[in-house]
């Protein structure tokens, strides 16, 4: 299990784009925001015990050794785009291709 070392917060700039800033430790996110709990139902176990702040999302795995913690409205933001993607088609055969290979098939048996 690798050890997070790397906190990353994710918020919104006044200009709509992502700012991202990252910490060595947990420290300054305790300095700046209040801490409400600790994360004891992840799924990646090196995020168990993790801090869990009012007013960020969090915390959820970024890579081999970063927490990542968001704002409201980048999670809101983000998960829409989620949604909103389509997943590629996948192509799948024509029956008439799988026709003539059966075909071809069988009379290359006779």
């Amino acid at each position: 299990m690798a050890k997070k070392d790397t906190f990353r917060v994710v918020a919104r700039g006044s200009d709509g784009s992502l700012q991202i800033r990252d910490y060595p430790n947990v420290d300054p996110l305790t300095d700046s925001h209040e801490q409400i709990g600790i994360d004891d139902c992840s799924t990646d176990l090196a995020l168990r015990g993790m801090p869990v702040f009012r007013g960020l999302i969090g915390p959820m795995p970024e890579g081999k050794n970063v927490v990542r913690y968001e704002t409201p409205e980048v999670f809101e933001m983000l998960t829409k785009e989620w949604g909103i993607t389509k997943p590629k088609k996948r192509r799948r055969r024509t029956t008439a291709k799988t026709e003539e290979t059966s075909t071809e098939a069988t009379s290359a048996v006779a």
